[in-house]
Protein backbone atom coordinates (compact mmCIF):
# COMPACT_ATOMS: atom_id res chain seq x y z
CA UNK A 1 0.00 0.00 0.00
CA UNK A 2 1.29 3.47 -0.93
CA UNK A 3 0.67 5.39 2.29
CA UNK A 4 1.64 8.66 0.59
CA UNK A 5 -1.31 8.62 -1.83
CA UNK A 6 -3.77 10.66 0.21
CA UNK A 7 -6.41 11.01 -2.49
CA UNK A 8 -6.83 7.25 -2.90
CA UNK A 9 -6.77 6.66 0.86
CA UNK A 10 -9.36 9.37 1.56
CA UNK A 11 -11.64 8.03 -1.18
CA UNK A 12 -11.43 4.53 0.31
CA UNK A 13 -12.00 5.97 3.81
CA UNK A 14 -15.11 7.75 2.52
CA UNK A 15 -16.46 4.45 1.15
CA UNK A 16 -15.64 2.74 4.45
CA UNK A 17 -17.58 5.35 6.44
CA UNK A 18 -20.52 5.17 4.05
CA UNK A 19 -20.90 1.42 3.59
CA UNK A 20 -19.21 -0.15 6.61
CA UNK A 21 -20.14 2.41 9.26
CA UNK A 22 -23.37 3.64 7.67
CA UNK A 23 -22.69 7.29 8.59
CA UNK A 24 -24.68 10.26 7.30
CA UNK A 25 -23.31 12.57 4.60
CA UNK A 26 -22.73 15.33 7.17
CA UNK A 27 -20.76 13.01 9.47
CA UNK A 28 -18.67 11.71 6.56
CA UNK A 29 -17.88 15.28 5.48
CA UNK A 30 -16.76 16.13 9.03
CA UNK A 31 -14.45 13.08 9.18
CA UNK A 32 -12.93 13.83 5.78
CA UNK A 33 -12.42 17.48 6.71
CA UNK A 34 -10.50 16.42 9.83
CA UNK A 35 -8.36 13.99 7.85
CA UNK A 36 -7.60 16.74 5.31
CA UNK A 37 -6.29 18.94 8.14
CA UNK A 38 -4.03 16.09 9.22
CA UNK A 39 -2.89 15.61 5.62
CA UNK A 40 -1.71 19.25 5.50
CA UNK A 41 0.28 18.73 8.70
CA UNK A 42 1.86 15.48 7.45
CA UNK A 43 2.82 16.93 4.06
CA UNK A 44 4.34 20.02 5.72
CA UNK A 45 6.45 17.72 7.89
CA UNK A 46 7.27 15.11 5.20
CA UNK A 47 5.46 12.38 7.14
CA UNK A 48 4.03 9.26 5.53
CA UNK A 49 1.03 7.69 7.25
CA UNK A 50 3.08 4.59 8.05
CA UNK A 51 5.61 6.81 9.84
CA UNK A 52 3.19 8.66 12.14
CA UNK A 53 3.80 8.16 15.86
CA UNK A 54 1.79 9.29 18.89
CA UNK A 55 4.07 12.30 19.37
CA UNK A 56 3.21 13.41 15.82
CA UNK A 57 -0.51 13.34 16.63
CA UNK A 58 0.19 15.36 19.78
CA UNK A 59 2.25 17.89 17.78
CA UNK A 60 -0.59 18.09 15.24
CA UNK A 61 -3.08 18.93 17.99
CA UNK A 62 -0.69 21.53 19.41
CA UNK A 63 -0.35 22.99 15.91
CA UNK A 64 -4.12 23.30 15.70
CA UNK A 65 -4.20 25.19 18.99
CA UNK A 66 -2.75 28.15 17.09
CA UNK A 67 -6.15 28.41 15.39
CA UNK A 68 -7.93 28.59 18.81
CA UNK A 69 -9.98 25.43 18.29
CA UNK A 70 -12.48 24.62 21.02
CA UNK A 71 -12.25 21.52 23.28
CA UNK A 72 -15.32 20.19 21.44
CA UNK A 73 -13.57 20.49 18.05
CA UNK A 74 -10.41 18.92 19.46
CA UNK A 75 -12.41 16.02 20.85
CA UNK A 76 -14.10 15.49 17.50
CA UNK A 77 -10.73 15.61 15.72
CA UNK A 78 -9.30 12.92 18.00
CA UNK A 79 -12.37 10.75 17.45
CA UNK A 80 -12.05 11.23 13.67
CA UNK A 81 -8.34 10.34 13.66
CA UNK A 82 -8.96 7.25 15.80
CA UNK A 83 -11.52 6.07 13.25
CA UNK A 84 -9.17 6.88 10.37
CA UNK A 85 -6.23 4.91 11.78
CA UNK A 86 -8.51 2.02 12.74
CA UNK A 87 -9.60 1.95 9.08
CA UNK A 88 -5.95 1.87 7.94
CA UNK A 89 -5.21 -1.06 10.27
CA UNK A 90 -8.30 -3.02 9.17
CA UNK A 91 -8.16 -2.32 5.44
CA UNK A 92 -4.44 -1.74 4.77
CA UNK A 93 -2.70 -3.61 7.59
CA UNK A 94 -0.97 -0.56 9.05
CA UNK A 95 1.50 -1.81 11.65
CA UNK A 96 0.70 0.50 14.54
CA UNK A 97 -2.08 2.79 15.72
CA UNK A 98 -0.61 6.12 16.93
CA UNK A 99 -3.99 7.24 18.29
CA UNK A 100 -4.50 4.21 20.54
CA UNK A 101 -3.57 5.90 23.83
CA UNK A 102 -4.82 9.38 22.96
CA UNK A 103 -7.50 10.81 25.24
CA UNK A 104 -9.98 13.46 24.22
CA UNK A 105 -10.45 16.48 26.51
CA UNK A 106 -13.30 16.19 29.01
CA UNK A 107 -16.24 18.22 27.83
CA UNK A 108 -18.77 19.93 30.03
CA UNK A 109 -22.24 19.04 28.82
CA UNK A 110 -24.14 22.13 27.79
CA UNK A 111 -27.85 22.00 28.41
CA UNK A 112 -29.77 22.63 25.18
CA UNK A 113 -32.08 25.59 24.82
CA UNK A 114 -35.77 24.70 24.97
CA UNK A 115 -38.98 26.55 24.27
CA UNK A 116 -41.89 26.80 26.67
CA UNK A 117 -45.30 25.61 25.50
CA UNK A 118 -46.40 29.26 25.45
CA UNK A 119 -43.48 30.21 23.18
CA UNK A 120 -44.29 27.36 20.79
CA UNK A 121 -47.93 28.49 20.68
CA UNK A 122 -46.74 32.04 19.94
CA UNK A 123 -44.54 30.88 17.07
CA UNK A 124 -47.35 28.83 15.53
CA UNK A 125 -49.84 31.69 15.95
CA UNK A 126 -47.45 34.04 14.10
CA UNK A 127 -47.60 31.98 10.89
CA UNK A 128 -49.49 33.70 8.07
CA UNK A 129 -52.04 31.13 6.90
CA UNK A 130 -53.28 33.25 4.01
CA UNK A 131 -50.71 31.65 1.67
CA UNK A 132 -50.10 27.98 0.79
CA UNK A 133 -46.59 28.29 2.23
CA UNK A 134 -48.13 29.34 5.55
CA UNK A 135 -50.09 26.11 5.91
CA UNK A 136 -46.98 24.16 4.93
CA UNK A 137 -44.89 26.01 7.50
CA UNK A 138 -47.43 25.42 10.24
CA UNK A 139 -47.37 21.72 9.41
CA UNK A 140 -43.56 21.74 9.56
CA UNK A 141 -43.56 23.23 13.08
CA UNK A 142 -46.28 20.84 14.26
CA UNK A 143 -44.33 17.82 12.97
CA UNK A 144 -40.97 19.04 14.31
CA UNK A 145 -42.39 19.62 17.77
CA UNK A 146 -44.92 16.77 17.68
CA UNK A 147 -42.39 14.07 16.71
CA UNK A 148 -39.00 15.42 17.81
CA UNK A 149 -37.43 15.04 14.36
CA UNK A 150 -33.96 16.10 13.30
CA UNK A 151 -34.06 18.63 10.46
CA UNK A 152 -32.55 16.05 8.06
CA UNK A 153 -35.34 13.62 9.00
CA UNK A 154 -37.96 16.29 8.35
CA UNK A 155 -36.75 17.32 4.88
CA UNK A 156 -36.44 13.65 3.84
CA UNK A 157 -39.80 12.59 5.27
CA UNK A 158 -41.72 10.47 2.74
CA UNK A 159 -45.46 10.19 2.12
CA UNK A 160 -45.05 6.41 1.92
CA UNK A 161 -43.74 6.46 5.50
CA UNK A 162 -46.80 8.23 6.95
CA UNK A 163 -49.16 5.86 8.73
CA UNK A 164 -51.61 8.45 9.97
CA UNK A 165 -54.51 6.03 10.43
CA UNK A 166 -52.55 4.27 13.17
CA UNK A 167 -50.85 7.51 14.31
CA UNK A 168 -47.25 6.63 13.44
CA UNK A 169 -44.60 7.87 11.04
CA UNK A 170 -41.39 6.14 9.96
CA UNK A 171 -38.20 8.16 9.64
CA UNK A 172 -34.66 7.40 8.54
CA UNK A 173 -32.23 8.70 11.15
CA UNK A 174 -28.47 8.72 11.56
CA UNK A 175 -26.65 5.84 9.89
CA UNK A 176 -29.76 5.08 7.78
CA UNK A 177 -31.44 3.56 10.83
CA UNK A 178 -35.23 3.56 10.61
CA UNK A 179 -37.56 4.07 13.57
CA UNK A 180 -41.28 4.44 14.17
CA UNK A 181 -42.50 7.52 16.02
CA UNK A 182 -46.02 8.13 17.32
CA UNK A 183 -47.60 11.31 15.96
CA UNK A 184 -50.20 13.42 17.76
CA UNK A 185 -53.60 14.62 16.60
CA UNK A 186 -52.54 18.24 15.91
CA UNK A 187 -49.69 17.18 13.64
CA UNK A 188 -51.94 14.62 11.91
CA UNK A 189 -54.64 17.25 11.31
CA UNK A 190 -52.23 19.70 9.68
CA UNK A 191 -50.42 17.02 7.69
CA UNK A 192 -53.71 15.90 6.16
CA UNK A 193 -54.71 19.49 5.43
CA UNK A 194 -51.37 20.21 3.75
CA UNK A 195 -51.35 16.94 1.77
CA UNK A 196 -54.96 17.32 0.63
CA UNK A 197 -55.24 21.07 0.03
CA UNK A 198 -51.75 22.50 -0.62
CA UNK A 199 -49.39 19.90 -2.03
CA UNK A 200 -51.67 18.79 -4.94
CA UNK A 201 -51.37 22.29 -6.44
CA UNK A 202 -47.57 22.11 -6.68
CA UNK A 203 -45.94 21.00 -9.93
CA UNK A 204 -43.62 18.33 -8.54
CA UNK A 205 -40.15 17.80 -10.00
CA UNK A 206 -39.05 14.31 -10.95
CA UNK A 207 -37.66 12.36 -8.00
CA UNK A 208 -39.64 14.36 -5.41
CA UNK A 209 -43.00 12.61 -5.78
CA UNK A 210 -42.73 10.87 -2.40
CA UNK A 211 -41.27 13.82 -0.45
CA UNK A 212 -43.72 15.40 2.00
CA UNK A 213 -42.49 18.99 2.24
CA UNK A 214 -41.85 20.80 -1.05
CA UNK A 215 -40.97 24.34 -2.07
CA UNK A 216 -43.07 26.24 -4.59
CA UNK A 217 -40.89 24.86 -7.43
CA UNK A 218 -41.73 21.27 -6.51
CA UNK A 219 -38.40 20.29 -4.95
CA UNK A 220 -37.66 19.05 -1.43
CA UNK A 221 -37.04 21.82 1.07
CA UNK A 222 -33.43 22.32 2.10
CA UNK A 223 -32.18 22.32 5.69
CA UNK A 224 -31.29 26.00 5.27
CA UNK A 225 -34.88 26.82 4.29
CA UNK A 226 -36.20 25.26 7.51
CA UNK A 227 -33.71 27.36 9.51
CA UNK A 228 -34.88 30.52 7.72
CA UNK A 229 -38.57 29.77 8.32
CA UNK A 230 -37.94 29.37 12.05
CA UNK A 231 -35.65 32.40 12.28
CA UNK A 232 -38.28 34.58 10.61
CA UNK A 233 -40.98 33.39 13.03
CA UNK A 234 -38.73 34.06 16.04
CA UNK A 235 -38.09 37.61 14.82
CA UNK A 236 -41.80 38.10 14.21
CA UNK A 237 -42.71 37.47 17.86
CA UNK A 238 -39.62 39.17 19.25
CA UNK A 239 -38.22 35.96 20.75
CA UNK A 240 -34.91 36.66 22.48
CA UNK A 241 -33.68 33.06 22.41
CA UNK A 242 -31.51 31.82 19.56
CA UNK A 243 -33.45 28.88 18.14
CA UNK A 244 -33.10 26.37 15.32
CA UNK A 245 -35.05 23.32 14.10
CA UNK A 246 -33.21 21.29 16.75
CA UNK A 247 -34.74 23.49 19.47
CA UNK A 248 -38.11 21.90 18.74
CA UNK A 249 -36.54 18.44 19.12
CA UNK A 250 -35.10 19.47 22.50
CA UNK A 251 -38.47 20.95 23.52
CA UNK A 252 -40.29 17.76 22.47
CA UNK A 253 -38.02 15.63 24.67
CA UNK A 254 -37.92 18.07 27.58
CA UNK A 255 -41.71 18.42 27.75
CA UNK A 256 -42.13 14.64 27.64
CA UNK A 257 -39.67 14.14 30.50
CA UNK A 258 -41.23 16.97 32.52
CA UNK A 259 -44.60 15.28 32.03
CA UNK A 260 -43.28 12.00 33.46
CA UNK A 261 -42.56 10.04 30.26
CA UNK A 262 -40.34 6.96 30.57
CA UNK A 263 -36.78 7.82 29.59
CA UNK A 264 -36.37 4.63 27.50
CA UNK A 265 -39.45 5.54 25.48
CA UNK A 266 -38.07 9.04 24.85
CA UNK A 267 -34.73 7.47 23.83
CA UNK A 268 -36.50 5.28 21.27
CA UNK A 269 -38.50 8.19 19.85
CA UNK A 270 -35.41 10.38 19.50
CA UNK A 271 -33.33 7.56 18.01
CA UNK A 272 -30.50 7.90 20.53
CA UNK A 273 -28.09 4.96 20.59
CA UNK A 274 -27.17 5.58 24.24
CA UNK A 275 -29.56 6.51 27.02
CA UNK A 276 -26.89 8.81 28.47
CA UNK A 277 -27.61 11.16 25.55
CA UNK A 278 -31.29 11.20 26.50
CA UNK A 279 -30.52 11.71 30.18
CA UNK A 280 -29.56 15.33 29.49
CA UNK A 281 -33.29 16.08 29.51
CA UNK A 282 -33.55 14.96 33.12
CA UNK A 283 -31.04 17.73 33.92
CA UNK A 284 -33.27 20.25 32.17
CA UNK A 285 -36.17 18.98 34.27
CA UNK A 286 -34.13 19.39 37.48
CA UNK A 287 -33.20 22.95 36.51
CA UNK A 288 -36.87 23.71 35.91
CA UNK A 289 -37.82 22.31 39.32
CA UNK A 290 -35.02 24.26 40.97
CA UNK A 291 -36.25 27.49 39.36
CA UNK A 292 -39.74 26.81 40.75
CA UNK A 293 -38.36 26.41 44.28
CA UNK A 294 -36.25 29.55 43.92
CA UNK A 295 -39.22 31.52 42.69
CA UNK A 296 -41.93 30.34 45.08
CA UNK A 297 -40.46 28.81 48.23
CA UNK A 298 -40.41 31.28 51.17
CA UNK A 299 -37.00 30.04 52.39
CA UNK A 300 -35.25 30.17 49.02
Amino acid sequence: MDFSNWQVIKKEFEQFLKFERGLSINSIDAYLNDVSKFQIYCEDNNLGLNQVARKDIQHFLQWLQEFNISPFTQSRLISGLKTFFSFLIIEHELDNNPTELLQAPRLSRKLPSVLSIHEIDQLIAAIDLSSPEGERNKTIIEVLYGCGLRVSELVNLKISNLFLDVEFIKVEGKGSKERLIPIGQQAIKHLRLYLDSVRPHIKIKDGNEDIVFLNRRGSALSRVMIFLIIKELAQKIGLQKTISPHTFRHSFASHLVEGGADLRAVQDMLGHESITTTEIYTHIDRDYLHSIITQYHPRS
